[in-house]
């Protein structure tokens, strides 16, 4: 299982406080640092610049919106970035929610396992191909790609439900998930998109799980914590979905709190039910207790290898 950073509580700090934390990343030697695409800098513009300045590093999105990027631009983006770094790009896309479509961006969030089937049918093609000729009902792309040959990124979809899973096994590399507890996932996100791989003839499949983290000898403070910080994921109705088939009552149930052996055997679990990648949140702004987290990634990383 890799171990990477997830670095959505800087983002909104501007591009130096994301590359510091890049670095901070890499120097611990971790595999991985993923960056969520919300309302914060453009992820991928800050990868092409992270990347060249922090080797030896998976870069990660988790994720970008369908509704805001045409595919073959995603895809333009996607190639030039990894031309920029070296091959190390691994590129998450989703749904976002119906409330952000619709109340923010005046999209209308209707059919979204039909539009991401029909992104996919232009963005898979344009990253390897960079030919593309799709007439969709939601999606429409007849052009090519004038970039230089370069290998496209990993590719992984934003999954919860049966169907969108299927398409994950189908179509890509993988699937994303974001406070998705481990008894789901162990019970629902890798079994069924095994099945689904096995179904449609296709290798096992990545399952990145990101989860909120914290070393600490205080595991009940924490998840006070992690609730106030995550806790518009306890209403928004997909993650809300997920919760609830964890049994959990908010954001903080889900959270791999406690002290080093405590955190360092949740990790582990994960590895034992089929996670391939995690990616923690750290979510306390107290410099030790951060520190003290990035070390046991650190420790669980080097004893994965």
């Amino acid at each position: 299982m890799r171990i990477g950073c997830f670095g959505g509580e800087v983002v909104d700090h501007g591009f130096d406080a994301t590359l510091d934390l890049a670095r901070t990343v890499r120097d611990h030697g971790l595999d991985a640092f993923w960056l969520p695409q919300i309302f914060g800098i453009d992820t991928l513009t800050a990868y092409a610049a992270i990347g060249r300045e922090v080797p030896d590093l998976e870069l990660g999105v988790g994720v970008v919106p369908i509704w805001t990027r045409h595919p073959t631009v995603l895809a333009a983006q996607a190639l030039t970035v990894q031309a920029a770094i070296g091959d190390r790009l691994s590129l998450g896309v989703g749904l976002a929610h119906q409330i952000v479509v619709e109340a923010m961006w005046g999209m209308t969030f209707d059919q979204p396992v039909t539009r991401m089937r029909e992104y996919l049918d232009v963005l898979l093609p344009a990253l390897t191909d960079r030919s593309v000729d799709v007439s969709g009902t939601t999606v429409t792309a007849h052009q090519a790609l004038t970039i230089p040959p370069t290998p496209p990124p990993a590719v992984l979809v934003a999954a919860l439900g049966p169907a969108m899973l299927d398409l994950c096994a189908k179509r890509t590399d993988g699937t994303v998930t974001w406070m998705t507890g481990p008894r789901t996932l162990a019970e629902h996100t890798v079994p069924t998109l095994a099945a689904a791989a096995d179904r449609h003839g296709r290798r096992a499949r990545r399952v990145v799980s990101a989860l909120p983290v914290a070393v600490t000898d205080d595991p009940e403070a924490e998840r006070v914590r992690a609730n106030r910080a995550f806790a518009i994921y306890g209403s928004l109705p997909s993650y809300r979905a997920m919760l609830d088939r964890e049994g959990a009552a908010e954001p903080g149930d889900v959270a791999i709190v406690g002290d080093a052996d405590a955190v360092t055997a949740q990790i582990l679990h994960l590895a034992e039910i089929g996670v391939t990648d995690f990616v923690g949140a750290m979510f306390t702004r107290e410099p030790e207790a951060r520190a003290r987290t990035l070390r046991v990634l650190a420790d669980v990383a080097a004893a994965m290898r």
